[in-house]
C-alpha cells in the first residue's frame, strides 16, 4: 500500500494559536509513518502559510519560524482534481500531491469552517467536520438552538449584538447570579467570565466583545461538566465519559491547560446507566449538528441527573494528555489508532 500525504495544518490567526502548536506536534509524532507521510503547514498569526520541514520539537516551542530555510511559502491549489500544495521557493513553484488535509487548529480561522471551506473547494478529502458543522458548532447560539430542537436541554441565554446593558441586566435579574458571559464564537474559554454580581456584568460584556461581534449571556447550570469523545461519521462510536472536578470558579483557559486546581476523571464518577445516557446524548448532538470524523461534546450533569448541552469542539485539544485522546484511551483506543481511524474514515 502506498503511503498517503497528509497536510497537518497548525498555528493560525487565532487567540488559540499556542494550543494548536501543541496539538499539531502531538498529531505529527503519533501519525502512523508506515501509512502516512505528514506534510506540516504552519500558519502564522498574520495568516502567512509555510510548508515546514524542520524538527517537530520546534513547533510546540513556537520556534518553527526561526530557521527560514525550513519554511517555504505555500498555498493550496484551488483547482479541483489537482489536490496539490503549491510551494514558492527560490527554484520556482513546487507541487506536493495531497491525499488528505487534517486541520489541527483551534478557534477562529481554523475551526470555524473557514479553512474547511477552502479545503473542500480544492477537492481535498478533509479529516474532521466539514464547513457547515464547523461553523455551526463554533456559534454557541445557533448550536444551542438546533440541539434544543432534538429535545436536549440548553441553558437559558441572551445574545447581544451591542453592549445593551439594560437588556443584559434584565436577563440577569430573571436568571440570577452567577451567570456566564461569553463570545458567541470563540474557544478555549477565551473572553469567558463568570459574573457573580451586578458590578461585574459590564466589564465582562466588554471583554467578550473584544473577541467577537456577538456576546451570549447564559444562566449558571448547577452540577458539573462532563465530556464525551465521538469518533466516526456513518456509525460514530464514543470514548468513555469524563468529568471535570473544580475546586472553585469555572474551567477557564488556565485550568484547561494547567489543571492547577481542578481534576479530570476518566471515566466519570457516575453510574454506568448515566454514562450510557450521556453517550447517547453526545451522539445525538453530534448528528444534529452534522459532525463527522471526530469531535468532543461537552455537557453539564445537574444534581438531579439532568443533561444540559454546553458546546461541541470540532477540533478538540489533541496532545497526548488532552481530554479527547484520554477518553478514547479509556475505552481501549490509543492515540495513534484514533488518528488511523480518523484518516481511514475518508
Amino acid at each position: 500500500m502506498s503511503k498517503k500525504n497528509v497536510i497537518i495544518f497548525f498555528g493560525g490567526c487565532s487567540s488559540e494559536y499556542e494550543v494548536s502548536l501543541a496539538s499539531a506536534a502531538a498529531v505529527i509524532r503519533n501519525l502512523n509513518r508506515e501509512r502516512y507521510t505528514p506534510i506540516p503547514v504552519g500558519i502564522t498569526r498574520q495568516g502567512d502559510w509555510y510548508h515546514y520541514t524542520g524538527g517537530i520539537e520546534q513547533i510546540p516551542a513556537d520556534r518553527w519560524l526561526e530557521d527560514l530555510t525550513c519554511c517555504t511559502p505555500a498555498a493550496l491549489s484551488p483547482r479541483r482534481g489537482l489536490q496539490e500544495l503549491l510551494t514558492f521557493g527560490p527554484g520556482g513553484v513546487g507541487r506536493i500531491p495531497v491525499d488528505i488535509a487534517f486541520p489541527v487548529l483551534h478557534g477562529k480561522n481554523g475551526e470555524d469552517g473557514t479553512l474547511q471551506g477552502l479545503i473542500e473547494l480544492a477537492g481535498i478529502p478533509l479529516a474532521g467536520c466539514g464547513t457547515l458543522a464547523s461553523a455551526l458548532c463554533m456559534d454557541k447560539d445557533r448550536a444551542h438552538r438546533l440541539v434544543s430542537l432534538e429535545g436536549i436541554r440548553t441553558p437559558k441565554a441572551l445574545v447581544l449584538d451591542t453592549g445593551d446593558l439594560e437588556q443584559a441586566r434584565s436577563f440577569a435579574r430573571r436568571v440570577g447570579y452567577p451567570l456566564y458571559v461569553k463570545p458567541v464564537r470563540a474557544g478555549s474559554s477565551y473572553g469567558v467570565t463568570r459574573v457573580n454580581s451586578y458590578e461585574e456584568l459590564e466589564p465582562a460584556i466588554t471583554l467578550a466583545f473584544s473577541y467577537d461581534g456577538q456576546v451570549i449571556l447564559e444562566e449558571n447550570i448547577p452540577g458539573f461538566e462532563v465530556g464525551c469523545a465521538v469518533l466516526g461519521s456513518r456509525e460514530p462510536i464514543t470514548g468513555e465519559v469524563d468529568e471535570i472536578e473544580l475546586s472553585g470558579g469555572f474551567f477557564d483557559y488556565t485550568e484547561k491547560y494547567t489543571l492547577k486546581t481542578s481534576s479530570i476523571h476518566v471515566p466519570a464518577r457516575i453510574s454506568a446507566e448515566k454514562a450510557q445516557e450521556i453517550k447517547r446524548a453526545a451522539v445525538k448532538i453530534y448528528k444534529a449538528l452534522g459532525c463527522s470524523g471526530f469531535a468532543r461534546v461537552d455537557m453539564f450533569l445537574t444534581p438531579e441527573g439532568n443533561i444540559v448541552f454546553n458546546e461541541v469542539n470540532t477540533i478538540p485539544g489533541f496532545t497526548e494528555h488532552s481530554r479527547f485522546p484520554g477518553m478514547m484511551k479509556a475505552s481501549g483506543i490509543c492515540f495513534s489508532e484514533v488518528l488511523d481511524r480518523i484518516l481511514e474514515d475518508l
